[in-house]
């Protein structure tokens, strides 16, 4: 006997729920043990390159609490006050990530500009340079973790919070060559020039995530390829004659789904009802957690006729 389809999905998303939590975790822990090491390093070396990477950890670890603090009130489920569920904690979060994200990008902009004016030698390279390969190797192994629960979930803040550990890659490695230059080939500027790279970097991230929180939180519509997928997925019912008033929006990790769809008016109001249910399966299976709400609506096979002669018409124009 085959499973319900609901109850499949049910399981699927409590699956997906504990990896959300999972990766907030995840990066939580290994910020903590990225900051205690860089700080460490900071003060043995004092490098601007090497303090970047340690404001960005100390950002990646505020950044982390706040959408773990999120992503556990966004699975909350639906309540009295909160019918649509509590989603939106989700942008929410991920909007103030790129408040953190540019908060730091200023600071370490000013204290890069006050080393390139007043130029301070970097020492101890060698405890750096270590720090700076065991903070790769994490990054590494959170970011694949991060990848494959965003792939499996959707989740902006996670994706907002991996976006942080992915300039980590790009910028500890960068930090690593700053130091290696600094060290064997005596260029003191490059540590502090290297800094204003990581702001730069850092500005865009935050432009980036904050667009797209933004977006979800006034409901912008999926993109136009789910919306034509819907529309395929529900017309190839041969009962549904045709497809309008189709809104789409999501809401952290849920996806919701409201549509008008036509049918006979002479069938029983138990097969519409039955195709309708059969509809909201399909699209339920074809875009996970997704809510569906479909409205039957009535019509004369006559109308459907001049509609699609008035649609003929117009191609032939």
């Amino acid at each position: 006997m085959a499973e319900d389809p609901v109850k499949r999905l049910t399981r699927g998303r409590t699956k997906d729920d504990t990896l959300r939590k999972a990766a907030t975790y995840a990066s939580s822990g290994v910020a903590i043990v990225l900051i205690a090491a860089k700080l460490v390093a900071w003060f043995a070396s004092d490098s601007v390159a090497l303090f970047s990477s340690l404001i960005d950890s100390l950002l990646d670890l505020g950044a982390s609490l706040v959408t773990l603090l999120a992503v556990r009130h966004a699975l909350m489920p639906a309540d009295r006050e909160h019918r649509f569920g509590h989603g939106k904690a989700e942008p929410l979060a991920a909007l103030a990530q790129s408040g953190f994200i540019a908060g730091s990008a200023v600071l370490l902009t000013f204290e890069a500009l006050d080393r390139i004016l007043e130029p301070r030698a970097v020492e101890h390279t060698e405890l750096a340079l270590s720090v700076m390969v065991l903070s790769i190797l994490l990054t590494v192994a959170l970011v694949m973790f991060q990848s494959y629960v965003i792939r499996r979930t959707q989740s902006l803040a996670i994706g907002a919070d991996s976006v942080h550990y992915k300039a980590d890659l790009f910028a500890n490695t960068g930090v690593i060559a700053t130091l290696v230059a600094v060290s064997y080939f005596d260029a003191p500027i490059l540590d502090p020039i290297f800094g204003l790279g990581i702001a730069v970097y850092m500005l865009t991230g935050a432009w980036q995530i904050g667009s797209e929180a933004y977006q979800m939180l006034m409901d912008r519509e999926l993109p136009d390829e789910d919306r034509a997928r819907i529309r395929d997925l529900a017309l190839a019912f041969p009962a549904v004659l045709g497809v309008h008033d189709l809104r789409t929006r999501r809401s952290g990790p849920d996806t919701f789904i409201q549509m008008h769809l036509d049918f006979n008016g002479a069938l029983s109001l138990n097969h519409v009802h039955s195709v309708a249910d059969a509809v909201e399966k399909e699209l339920m299976e074809a875009f996970p957690g997704a809510e569906v709400f479909v409205h039957e609506d009535p019509v004369s096979i006559a109308d459907v006729d001049k509609q699609a002669g008035d649609a003929d018409k117009g191609t032939e124009q």
